[in-house]
């Protein structure tokens, strides 16, 4: 049987670099601007999901989903995207998680495709402050995906822009929303953090990214979804 990996696929925030405090903290200050009060519990729900979508559970937690136009909201989500922006401004190459370039080395070193699919619209800011434009063949463009995650249409994209079909295909996300887009796609989920129901691999923290261990845990998983 062929267990050939065609593609890896990676999320951004959480797994590359993790901005999710900037998001956490641009998010609180809008918030707060309109009356409502969210915290880093509540910051764990926007993990993986687009910036409209989160704006609108935002906006259902402090009972307020009815009281804005669709402009007034896209020009809230546009304001807390500048503030996001400036606050990327302090990101460096040192930034990149612990044991990611390692594992992208690895992956690159086997000559297997790899590709990004991030719901951020600041993707492209995010790698090259992180100096890491060049290390990936394929960048989902969110702006063109209609659907969030935890729908599938983002992996499905990459792996469709990689050439690779979803079975032989491998995806790392930190969130729920991804984990479950992952599977629905048909691709191997690979989870970092903890309680990620539904990954296929489960580690605690990036460095605990094992490519060979990956690769064993691949090739039992594809034995058995192809029986």
């Amino acid at each position: 049987m062929n267990n050939k990996i065609e593609a890896v696929v990676f999320d951004l925030d959480g797994v590359i670099t993790d901005t999710a405090h900037f998001h956490y903290l641009a998010w609180k200050q809008l918030a707060a601007e309109v009356g409502i009060t969210i915290d880093e519990v509540f910051n764990e729900r926007l993990k993986g999901v687009s910036r409209m979508d989160s704006l609108e559970l935002i906006l259902q937690e402090g009972n307020r989903e009815n009281d804005f136009t669709l402009t007034e909201k896209e020009e809230m989500a546009a304001k807390k995207n500048l503030h996001y922006c400036d606050l990327l401004k302090q990101l460096t190459a040192n930034d990149v998680l612990p044991g990611i370039l390692e594992l992208l080395a690895k992956i690159k070193a086997e000559g297997l495709p790899i590709g990004l699919a991030s719901v951020s619209k600041n993707a492209g800011t995010v790698l090259k402050a992180l100096e890491l434009e060049d290390a990936f063949n394929f960048i989902a463009d969110a702006a063109k995906i209609k659907r969030s995650k935890p729908d599938p249409e983002i992996f499905l994209t990459a792996c469709e822009g990689l050439g690779a079909a979803p079975v032989r295909a491998i995806g790392i996300e930190d969130a729920a929303a991804g984990i479950e887009a992952i599977k629905a796609s048909g691709m191997f989920a690979v989870g970092v953090g903890k309680s990620l129901q539904g990954a296929d691999y489960l580690v605690d923290s990036t460095n605990q990214l094992d490519w060979d261990k990956i690769k064993e845990t691949y090739e039992e998983w594809l034995k058995n979804s192809i029986k």
